[in-house]
This record gives structure tokens, sequence and C-alpha cells, in this order.
């Protein structure tokens, strides 16, 4: 029996046993899938936790007591919150021994369905650009110089609605100047603009907004603070929660942590999902290939008996288990294809 005759057979008995090679290839393909969603998912959590750091860009986060779950949310996942602390802090902080830089930040939330909001429920971020270390490494990446009065910068997700020129936010027309890389999160809905622009938006709300944006005066919402190089960053957030009443020192590693916790559950889950699939599918090919087997011992006699050889025989069905699985496995069915043939 020529090569060419061994593979003609095989398609045909491949071809005149439907079910069998359906099932048997469901079972590859579904193992194939959700391999491959299980690499995809465990590179995409690892890419979202470096950019989330990265988009960080702190050492360490003063926020105003009692407000971390919210500002974590903010931070990490682009939440909408609000939270306010005396903008005096920032001196305080600055002369703790270790801080090479503080920068403030403010945190806003855009109406929701509201006609002088384009965009509802979406966080927005203002930051001082005379001090700012964090969002300006984005903005020197994306549009090579920083953001002036009436302009931002929008995560991956933010656009400019159809037919419009700007985003409306409580009624004022802020231009949308460019977009920061996809973290796959809710960051990817927020959007950046300067102090001034808050204070603008702030000052026109009042006449032309539903509702008009309230700004305490020389209030923040959260303090960004640089470490020295050398300096523990755990001792100077110790000193930051002693020497500033009202403040809580946040830690970049600390706020990643439980992100980090919430992605590792859920691929323990899909990894649990993934091994109980893996045993159903090998139960399933384990009864296909045994039902296969017996149902074709006279095949194998008859084959014998016209005088084809054993590694013949073995041979076609290799060739068969490689057509319903899409490649030749031949190391992973040469034992079975052996103790069919030596008992045929």
């Amino acid at each position: 029996m020529s090569p060419l005759d061994e593979l003609r057979l095989a398609w045909r008995n491949v071809a005149g046993n439907r079910f069998r090679s359906g099932a048997v290839l469901g079972c590859a393909a579904a193992l194939a899938g959700l391999a491959l969603a299980t690499a995809l998912l465990l590179s995409g959590a690892q890419r979202s936790l470096q950019l989330a750091r990265a988009r960080l860009g702190a050492d360490i986060i003063a926020v105003p007591a009692g407000a971390q779950p919210g500002v974590e949310g903010a931070l990490l996942m682009g939440v909408p919150t609000q939270a306010w602390m005396p903008r005096a802090n920032l001196a305080r902080i600055a002369a703790i021994p270790g801080v090479a830089a503080v920068s403030p930040q403010m945190y806003l939330a855009s109406l929701s369905r509201a006609s002088c909001c384009a965009v509802s429920e979406m966080l927005l971020v203002a930051y001082d650009p005379e001090s700012d270390f964090a969002v300006a490494p984005w903005l020197a990446r994306s549009l090579g110089r920083g953001l002036v009065l009436g302009e931002a910068v929008g995560g991956s997700s933010v656009f400019v609605p159809e037919g419009e020129e700007a985003i409306r936010l409580y009624g004022y027309d802020v231009r949308l100047r460019g977009n920061l890389e996809p973290t796959g999160t809710n960051l990817d809905r927020s959007l950046f603009f300067t102090f001034e622009t808050a204070a603008e938006m702030a000052r026109l709300s009042h006449g032309q907004a539903e509702r008009p944006l309230e700004i305490p005066p020389d209030s923040i919402s959260a303090a960004l603070v640089k470490v020295a190089p050398g300096s523990d960053a755990r001792l100077v957030a110790l000193t930051i929660l002693q020497e500033v009443p009202g403040v809580t020192p946040l830690e970049g590693a600390d706020m990643l942590r439980s992100f980090r916790g919430q992605i590792a559950g859920l691929l323990r889950t899909l990894l649990a999902l993934l091994g109980l699939t893996l045993g159903a599918s090998l139960l399933l090919l384990a009864l296909v290939f045994s039902l296969a087997a017996h149902e074709r011992r006279r095949e194998i006699a008859l084959l014998r008996a016209l005088g084809a050889s054993a590694g013949a025989v073995c041979r076609m069905l290799l060739a068969e288990a490689g057509l319903r699985q899409g490649a030749p496995r031949w190391g992973a069915h040469w034992p079975r294809c052996a103790s069919l043939c030596s008992g045929a």
C-alpha cells in the first residue's frame, strides 16, 4: 500500500464518519480556543497593570481622609468621583524630608443625561502644568506639547460627537487634541485638562449648564508625590500621615495590589473553567477513540489479511487523527495505534 493510498483511505474513513470527526474537531477547537483566550487575557491583564502603573505616575498619592476608595477607583478604573482638601496641604507635604516633587490634581465628573454635557458619567481630571510630572510625559508622546486653555486629551475611548467640533461639558466646549494608549479599563473614558480649563468651565457653567460645576476655593482632590532617589517611600508616606492632618497617603504599589488581586481572581476563575473543559474534552476524546477502535477491529483485521503491514495500518490511523484535528499528532497517537495493530 503506497503512502498516497494510505492517505486516500484515511480521508474516506474521516468523511464517512462525520459525527466522530466533528466531535474530535469540536473538542480540539474548544481546547485551542480556551487556551488562546487564557493567553490573551493573561497578556492583557499584565499590560493593563503596567499601563495603570504608568498612568499613576507617582510614588505616593495624598488624598482626603475617608476618600481612599473613591480615589483608587478613579485612578485605576476611571470611576467618576469628587474629593476635596485644602490646597495648603501641598506646601506641608513638600516640606517633608524625602519628597522631591508635589503636584495637585482635581477629580470632577460630567453630568449624567444632561443636554449641557455631550458625555455622561465621565471622569474629568484637572492637573497643574507648572508642577505636573504625571500627565506631561503622556502629552509629550501624544502631542509634543502641553495643553492650553480649552484643550483636553482623552482616553482611547473618548471621541468628539459626530457633527461636532468639540466635547461639551457643563455647557463649555472642550477641544480634544489627542488620545492616550488604551488600558482596557474605564480609564479609557477619562478626560484630562488643566486647572485653568477647569476654572473657566466652572465659571461659565453657572449660565450655561443645567447644574453648575462647583469647585471649592483653594481646594484640590489629591496631591501626587514623587519621592527623592534613595528615600523610602513607605517612611515618607508615614511621615505625611503623621504631619499633615486630614490626609491619607496611598502608595502606588498598595493601590495596584488591590487591582492585581481583582485580576488574579478573574484569572483563577478562567483557569478553573479551562481545566474543567479540558477534562471534559479529554473524556469525550477518549470515548470517541474507544468506540472507533472497537468498531474498526474487523476493518483492521481485513486490512492485515489483504497484506497491509502493521506500520501501514498505524500510519493510516495517524493520518486520520491528523485530518480530524487539523494537524498530525504522531507522538500522542502512537501508543494507541500500536496496541490496535498488535491486537488485530
